[in-house]
């Protein structure tokens, strides 16, 4: 059941013998994508490290075994055209950081050292999407991107911010999505769908 305001979310544990541990969020992606390929259930895993892992709380080198916190989080489902894939952490859609349209759409707060989306949630089956829109100029982008280390950059009149179960829009120019650090497609239209609950992670 998707997390309600005031709500307690996770737990601490022990985390449990022979549990796969994965280092970053694009092996956790790897790990989603072998057992949905292969039509079988999802199995909870550890975050040794990555954005999800430090969203929630976790990441330090040499926390497994150990008390770890143990919390069920969402997926995303992303389309384009005929392709679907899944990410865990993130998705983000650009053809240069600097021009033209930019898209984080995150299920975990932080991309890299950059405090991306300070309410994002996890668990709340929402995807909350930051579009830097096409008219920002370089040099609000150049103190944005600083700003967001510390996650001061929203409000922002040219940073869109959408906290959504779908989000599903089309762009003049194809953009090149990645998911979860990995490139996958370029593509005008995309889809993001949140799945809750969809997976059990320790971290």
């Amino acid at each position: 059941m998707t997390i309600r305001r005031g709500e307690t979310w996770g737990e601490q544990v022990q985390s449990p013998d022979l549990l796969r541990v994965v280092p970053a969020d694009r092996d956790a992606r790897e790990f989603v994508l072998a057992l949905l390929d292969t039509d079988r259930t999802l199995q909870p895993v550890g975050l040794g490290g990555g954005d999800m892992a430090r969203t929630l709380g976790g990441g330090a080198p040499g926390r497994f075994p150990g008390l770890v916190t143990k919390a069920p989080i969402d997926l995303l489902r992303v389309t384009a055209g005929d392709r679907t894939s899944w990410a865990v952490s993130h998705v983000v859609g650009r053809r240069s950081w600097w021009r033209g349209d930019v898209v984080f759409a995150m299920n975990a707060q932080f991309l890299g050292p950059y405090d991306v989306s300070p309410r994002s949630h996890p668990n709340d089956g929402k995807v909350d999407v930051v579009h830097v829109q096409p008219s920002m100029p370089w040099r609000a982008r150049l103190q944005a991107r600083g700003r967001a280390l510390t996650g001061t950059h929203l409000p922002h009149p040219q940073l869109t911010v959408s906290h959504t179960a779908q989000w599903t829009t089309t762009f003049e120019q194809p953009l090149v999505w990645w998911l979860d650090g990995v490139r996958w497609v370029t593509a005008a239209e995309i889809d993001i769908t949140v799945v809750p609950d969809a997976l059990t992670v320790y971290a």
